[in-house]
């Protein structure tokens, strides 16, 4: 029988990078994932400034286009638009993104393995046997990693379910509208109930998609063919259309029990705002690693310390997140109109590249229009404070 240090289960952001950080830490890693790689994953594919910060090497091969402007718009009317004089988001596409960080995994020293898939999971106090089809591996601990559809979170009962956002999405090639998109990313407001629509450049196409709550599944793609109008064209002329789930981390889901841990999607680790998980899943690959390491240094006796510093270093933005999310699906013109005074904008330009940690963290006329977001989303009982963690 093989013996890892570590077994991750998913080589997607999240794994892959975790992969990465232990093997560049000397830890034996070994990285499965079902598909054969490459292989596409439904995502917006939007590096935000915050979330390339948290990466331990450059994205720069796979980048498709830079995002400079945002152009926000309330129920297909009324619009503004933001700009900076720096990058605010990396576009790219996961298919690309997911084969260099896997391949950077694999550089550093972790054994990547496509097209495996873990069959059975078995955990003791002294480590996890893993079952990879008719194979089995013993290792110190499991990352799972495996995203909203996979098994190690559900085989580890490690839970609560997380509840699900869903999403639509399309490629549309360019045709003569090229200039108008470049450099800008579109975010529709009050369109889609518990969420948005979005249009994002990349290299030779648009990517349309529009994204809300789980009820919204059966008529997401009316709401898509709705997005496409409103951009001059149809639903009917999108290739590469799929819809997936967004999981939404319950405020009482634990992360981590004995030997086992789950990072990026696979714990529920995304957004409720925005729907985007790659900045949770750098975040959560980080500080698996962290963990792991003093597991495997014999500094800790499990990796539930993980659990405490993701709720410490998530929390407030989560929180925050579920806020704004509750407040738009209310009181969606009264939040747009909140959120349009340039003196906003700064607020969220520092969101996006990292500098203000959470939107609590504003000052001046933003943090009052903040506020106010916040003081609407009380009136209805948004969940956000369930996840702030004391003292983070």
């Amino acid at each position: 029988m093989e013996r890892f240090d570590a077994v991750v289960a998913g080589a997607g952001p999240a794994g892959s990078v975790t992969a990465y950080r232990l093997a560049s830490a000397g830890a034996s890693v070994l990285l499965v994932d079902r598909a054969r790689f490459p292989r596409d994953k439904p995502c917006g594919g939007g590096l935000t400034m915050r979330a390339v910060a948290e990466l331990p090497f450059p994205p720069d091969p796979v980048v498709e286009h830079v995002v400079t402007r945002m152009r926000f718009r309330h129920a297909y009317r009324n619009a503004y638009e933001r700009g900076s004089e720096r990058p605010l988001i990396l576009m790219t596409q996961r298919r690309r993104l997911d084969a260099l960080l896997a391949e950077r995994a694999a550089a550093a020293g972790a054994d990547f393995r496509d097209g495996v898939r873990v069959t059975g999971l078995d955990v003791d106090a002294a480590g996890v046997t893993v079952a990879l089809g008719s194979d089995r591996v013993r290792a110190s601990l499991l990352v799972g990693a495996d995203g909203a559809n996979g098994i190690t979170a559900k085989r580890l009962a490690i839970g609560p379910q997380p509840a699900y956002g869903v999403a639509l999405e399309g490629n549309l090639p360019y045709a003569v509208a090229r200039e108008s998109h470049s450099g800008t990313a579109i975010l529709e407001l009050g369109t889609v109930p518990g969420g948005y629509g979005w249009v994002f450049p990349k290299g030779d196409h648009l990517n349309l998609g529009v994204g809300g709550w789980e009820r919204e599944g059966p008529s997401l793609r009316a709401h898509l063919e709705r997005l496409c109008r409103a951009h001059g064209t149809s639903a009917d002329r999108l290739g590469n259309v799929r819809g997936h789930r967004l999981p939404l981390r319950r405020p009482d889901a634990r992360l981590a029990r004995g030997r086992t841990l789950l990072v990026g999607d696979a714990g529920g680790l995304v957004d409720p705002l925005s729907g985007d998980g790659m900045y949770e899943a750098f975040v959560s690959a980080r500080l698996a690693t962290a963990a792991a390491i003093d597991l495997l240094a014999g500094r800790a006796g499990s990796l539930e310390p993980y659990d405490t510093a993701v709720r410490r270093a998530l929390g407030r933005m989560i929180s925050a997140s579920w806020g704004a999310k509750i407040a738009f699906d209310r009181f969606p013109r009264l939040t747009f109109a909140l959120s349009r005074p340039p003196l906003v904008w700064p607020a969220v330009e520092g969101l996006l590249c990292g500098e203000l940690p959470h939107p609590g963290a504003a000052t001046g006329g933003a943090r009052l229009a903040l506020r106010g977001v916040e003081t609407l989303a009380r009136l209805v009982g948004s969940p956000g404070p369930r996840y702030r963690v004391e003292g983070a």
